[in-house]
């Protein structure tokens, strides 16, 4: 594995993936059709994106940059807030996987030195040895018992399954967006080889744009961006075209399977409204988290991408809806 292929920071739960009851959800819906409160129009067009590059992580499927046509959609403005998803429970009575499996991945770092002289090395993940499954842990309890979101509601919701997420934004009167509709947002009208929303530099002028971890990664994360762990949905400066975070800060969701050749084949299906292959065992994420750091793991990154199964939840993985025109 090269330096630029390194493992990704995010675990995968090694449970079978559960079934959301989207009827439930959809029953609920505040909107039945969806309301565009809080999304950002991105207008039909043809687009590129892919990365190709010394810094691309080939393994991960990265390449090649390419052009595809998207119909008009939108997405929102932000990540889903705790606030926004305790709406939802309260709504719905739904229960997310991690509290039906009765535990979710937390880093270690994100829990006291009492609890983490008691964790037990059987509890950890081969590889990423900073994860562990801390049992009673779940979105309003991100780091297990005796943890709270009270004052994090408007920061993102983590410790969310990709089926949570689906749950959720079928709520929503939305859905999971896909990986090319999430990549053309985050590209605004950059250049299709840039690194970052912004441009190629991860702090302009010296100025940070987004929450990746700051420091020796994995032992000590100095913060120097303003937060240690997760930021608030809006916090940073906002994107051009009107977005925040879609880089950094929490891994996001979107609707595909994972696959690292499926895109490289030139067919309709791979260029006009590319949905991704029609089955797998893992779902695409994109964006990085405050985990990320250019010496491990820099998926922060326009290009980067990576999976986890659908039932898998952790303290660095959230997600964001989208929405037909």
């Amino acid at each position: 594995m090269s330096e630029n292929e390194k493992a990704c920071c995010a675990p995968k739960r090694k449970g079978s993936g559960l079934t959301p009851n989207l009827d439930l959800c959809t029953q609920a819906a505040k909107l039945p059709c969806g309301s565009k409160e809080g999304m950002i129009r991105i207008e039909a067009g043809k687009y590129s994106i892919g990365f190709e590059g010394p810094e691309a992580c080939e393994s991960d499927g990265e390449g090649p940059v390419r052009d595809i046509t998207l119909d008009c959609y939108y997405l929102d403005q932000t990540a889903v807030s705790n606030a926004q998803f305790a709406e939802f429970i309260e709504a719905t009575g739904y229960v997310t996987e991690s509290e039906i499996f009765g535990w979710a991945h937390v880093f270690i770092g994100q829990l006291s030195n009492s609890k983490q002289r008691k964790l037990r090395e059987s509890n950890t993940v081969r590889g990423l040895q900073w994860w562990y499954a801390i049992e009673g842990a779940y979105w309003r309890k991100p780091e297990g018992p005796g943890s709270t979101i009270k004052k994090r509601m408007d920061h993102p919701v983590v410790s969310v399954s990709w089926n949570d997420a689906t749950a959720y934004a079928a709520w929503a009167g939305k859905r999971l967006p896909t990986e090319a509709e999430w990549e053309v947002a985050a590209r605004g009208n950059n250049n299709s080889q840039n690194m970052y929303p912004w441009g190629r530099e991860l702090e302009p002028g010296g100025k940070h744009r987004c929450n990746v971890w700051q420091g020796d990664f994995p032992n000590k994360n100095s913060a120097a961006d303003g937060y240690q762990w997760t930021a608030p949905v809006t916090a940073y400066r906002k994107y051009d075209n009107g977005f925040y975070n879609l880089v950094g800060n929490v891994w996001e969701w979107c609707a595909d399977s994972f696959h690292t050749t499926w895109h490289a084949k030139e067919s309709e299906a791979t260029r006009m409204n590319p949905k991704g292959p029609a089955s797998g065992d893992s779902r695409v994420m994109k964006g990085g988290s405050f985990l990320c750091h250019d010496s491990y793991c820099n998926r922060y990154r326009l290009g980067a991408r990576t999976a986890n199964t659908p039932d898998s939840a952790a303290t660095n993985l959230g997600f964001r809806c989208a929405g037909d025109a």
